[in-house]
């Protein structure tokens, strides 16, 4: 396993108008910013080791959703893609002066190419990590994602679940994330287990992931049966920034297939097949991503990186 990883980023909780989201940063040096988005059931501690691998280029912010991490609750209950996507706008417009170079995992995809789509003006790049676009055939995952989302029995199966050990849930989580469990540092275990049972002592950590999770549903809804001009395939079209997508060949969650799509429907996209890793490769593989990502912010920001 090798030394130790370095410790989470220090956090802050910054006030949006009506809500309010914690947010991991880096030591502020370069001028250029990045924005981080985490998936469903994450926080941003998912992003520590790239947001660390980028550090040297990039000022970074990795945002807890509302009601994800140590951010609250949203006042009004909406975790749909639009509500979040709409709190990262806030967020970049809250802390950075130009726009930036926007990063989002699997539902944190989602979210991010909704911003990049309606808010051109906020964003200068966009890398996608196994982004949870709408796709046709449900993998096993998303399946018992979209499950969930059954009132009642959501919170139902919710409820069960907290009722096993927090590491016996883990290590089923990261055994679906993952293409090789051997890549989880111990300590990253550790961390992972002590945030598992301080959420399980908020009162709202069940609502906020069936919410979120039932907003991602509705998303395949609106692309496969309403067929809206505001689904997200139709607003990944719309994005003017240029793309980096990321998919993992053993991803157990988002096909990697969807990778022929996206090269077909993003306006300026470069597409990134990792062999040997799973559905969150910025935490098993962040020196790779870190590279890809590296070259797309090099090619990308308006001065010379290191200046």
């Amino acid at each position: 396993m090798g030394d130790n990883p370095i410790p989470c980023w220090p956090g802050r909780t910054v006030e949006l108008g009506e809500r309010r989201v914690h947010v991991r940063s880096t030591p502020r040096g370069p001028v250029e910013t990045a924005v981080y988005v985490h998936g469903l059931a994450g926080s941003a501690t998912n992003w520590t080791d790239l947001m660390g691998e980028l550090s040297d280029v990039v000022t970074g912010h990795a945002i807890d959703l509302p009601g994800s991490g140590y951010s609250p609750e949203p006042s009004d209950g909406d975790y749909s893609v639009g509500a979040h996507a709409r709190t990262v706008a806030a967020l970049i417009e809250e802390i950075a002066d130009r726009p930036v170079h926007l990063f989002g995992n699997s539902l944190g995809g989602a979210v991010s190419v909704r911003l990049a789509a309606t808010r051109p003006d906020l964003v200068r790049s966009l890398t996608l990590v196994s982004p949870a676009l709408p796709d046709l055939v449900l993998r096993y995952g998303p399946a018992r994602v979209a499950l969930s989302t059954v009132p009642v029995l959501g919170e139902w199966a919710f409820d069960r679940l907290r009722l096993l050990p927090p590491e016996r849930r883990l290590n089923a989580t990261l055994g679906m994330c993952y293409a090789d469990l051997g890549r989880v540092h111990p300590e990253r275990l550790r961390e992972a287990v002590e945030e598992l049972r301080r959420r399980d002592e908020l009162p709202y950590a069940g609502a906020a992931v069936i919410n979120s999770a039932r907003g991602l549903v509705a998303e395949y809804l609106r692309e496969y049966v309403k067929r809206g001009a505001d689904s997200l395939w139709r607003q990944a079209a719309m994005v003017q920034a240029p793309t980096l997508v990321i998919h993992g060949r053993h991803d157990r969650l988002v096909n990697p297939r969807m990778a022929a799509r996206a090269g077909r429907t993003f306006p300026d996209v470069r597409l990134v097949l990792l062999p040997d890793a799973g559905h969150v490769a910025q935490m098993e593989v962040p020196e790779r991503v870190a590279r890809e990502a590296r070259r797309l912010i090099s090619e990308t920001a308006p001065v010379s990186i290191g200046e």
